[in-house]
C-alpha cells in the first residue's frame, strides 16, 4: 500500500511540475487523435447522411458491415496497415512506417466505422418530413445535406467523441505502426506499457492519471450529447 501511495504522489509531482516528457506524450496523444477523427469525420459524413437518409440496395448490408467493422481488433487493423507501409508494401516507398502520420491513419480507419455509425443511425432517426420539405422548397442536395446536418448536430457530436474515445485509449495498431518512438510517436498507452514493464510506476501513473482524465471527459461529454 505504501509503495501504491508513494507511485501516486510521485505521478501528482510530474503532473503538477507539467514534467515535459509527460507532455509531450500526452501531445502527441491528443494531436494525433484530433487529427485522425477529424479525417475520419470527412469521410464518414457523407456515409452517415447517404446510409441514414437515401434508401437503395443493400443499405442494411452495409449498417451491418458498419457495426461488424466497429469490433474489428485494433491490432488486425495494425497487422494490414503494417503490411501495407513496410518497405515490401505498396506504400512503402511513402515512408510513413514508424510516424506519426502511420498511427492516424491506423487511427482514421480505427474511428471510421464507429463515426459513420453513430451518424448513420443519428440521421436515420431525424424528422422524417426533413427531406421532403426541402425537396418542395427547391434545396438543392447540398442545401438538404447541410440542413440534415444541423438537425443531427447533437447526434454528429456524439459520433465524434466516441470516435475519438475509441482511438486516444487504442494501443495495438498505435504501437505497431508507430514503434513506440520517444518525442515521436510514443503515446499515452503504448508510454504506459512501456514503462510499467521498466519498473517506473511512477511515471506509468501519471500517464495513466492523464488518459483516465481524458476517457472520463469524453464519457461524460458523450453522456451529455447523447442526453439531447
Amino acid at each position: 500500500m505504501d509503495f501504491l501511495l508513494e507511485a501516486l504522489r510521485a505521478a501528482l509531482v510530474l503532473i503538477i511540475h507539467l514534467d515535459r516528457e509527460v507532455m509531450v506524450i500526452a501531445w502527441t496523444s491528443l494531436w494525433t487523435s484530433a487529427t485522425a477523427i477529424l479525417l475520419a469525420t470527412l469521410i464518414a459524413a457523407p456515409i452517415g447522411l447517404t446510409v441514414g437518409a437515401v434508401p437503395f440496395p443493400g443499405r442494411r448490408g452495409i449498417r451491418l458491415l458498419l457495426n461488424t467493422f466497429m469490433a474489428l481488433p485494433t491490432v488486425v487493423i495494425g497487422l494490414f496497415l503494417f503490411a501495407l507501409l513496410s518497405r515490401q508494401g505498396p506504400l512503402g516507398p511513402l515512408g510513413l512506417l514508424f510516424t506519426p502520420w502511420a498511427m492516424i491513419l491506423g487511427q482514421t480507419v480505427l474511428a471510421l466505422p464507429i463515426v459513420a455509425h453513430y451518424m448513420t443511425t443519428a440521421v436515420a432517426g431525424a424528422d422524417a418530413r426533413i427531406i421532403p420539405t426541402l425537396q418542395t422548397l427547391g434545396a438543392h442536395p447540398m442545401q438538404a445535406a447541410w440542413h440534415i446536418l444541423r438537425e443531427v448536430r447533437y447526434g454528429m457530436l456524439a459520433a465524434v467523441v466516441a470516435g475519438f474515445g475509441r482511438v486516444v485509449a487504442e494501443v495495438g495498431a498505435a504501437m505497431m505502426l508507430g514503434g513506440n518512438i520517444r518525442n515521436s510517436t510514443r503515446t499515452l498507452t503504448t508510454a504506459i506499457a512501456l514503462e510499467t514493464s521498466k519498473g517506473d510506476f511512477a511515471f506509468a501513473m501519471a500517464l495513466g492519471i492523464i488518459l483516465m482524465t481524458l476517457a472520463l471527459g469524453v464519457n461524460f461529454l458523450l453522456h451529455t450529447l447523447q442526453q439531447r
